[in-house]
Formats: C-alpha cells, structure tokens, sequence
C-alpha cells in the first residue's frame, strides 16, 4: 500500500533534530578538546603562552542547536508549502500476518 507523508511537524522535527545533532557535536568535541588541551601547543612561534579557547568547544554544541532546530523547522516549511504543488515523499507499506 502506497502512503504520502502530507505534513511534518516544523517545530516538533526541528526540536529531535537539533538534540541529535547537539548530542552528536558534544561527542565530537569533546573528546577534541581533551586531545587539544594535553597535546596542543602551549606556547606560539615567538614563545608566548597559548590559551585554548574553551569557551569554544562549549558554544559550538549550542550553535549545533540552534542552527539544527532553525534549518529543520524551515526545511519542513517548505515541504509542507511544496506538499500542496508536487505531493509528498511517498513509500510503500506491506502488512504481514504472523
């Protein structure tokens, strides 16, 4: 049996997506900043002390958030607009007896 999806939901996909992609940022950096903190340079070509932008490793997850729930939410606006014009993403569905 053929199916359309005739609708997403902007907010409640945009919300999943940009914890997934907070989750998946914050395994990445992480372990990132671990690695740059012992191992990066401490000190720049003319030997003056280099700090690590902490902060950064900390705001990057936090964009990953905002961004992704933006992105998605307007992405589904306009396959919600577009629905009415060309139809939706169609799949197949089959039922099985056990």
């Amino acid at each position: 049996m053929k199916k359309q999806i005739r609708r997403l939901s902007p907010h409640q996909n945009g919300k999943v997506f940009a914890v997934l992609m907070t989750i998946g940022a914050l395994v990445m950096f992480i372990p990132m900043a671990l690695v740059m903190y012992f191992i990066g340079p401490q000190t720049d070509q003319h030997g003056n002390p280099v700090e690590l932008p902490i902060f950064m490793f900390v705001i990057m997850p936090v964009f990953y958030l905002v961004f992704g729930y933006i992105s998605v939410a307007i992405g589904c606006a306009i396959y919600n607009f577009c629905f009415r014009f060309i139809g939706g993403i169609e799949f197949e569905t089959e039922e099985h007896n056990a």
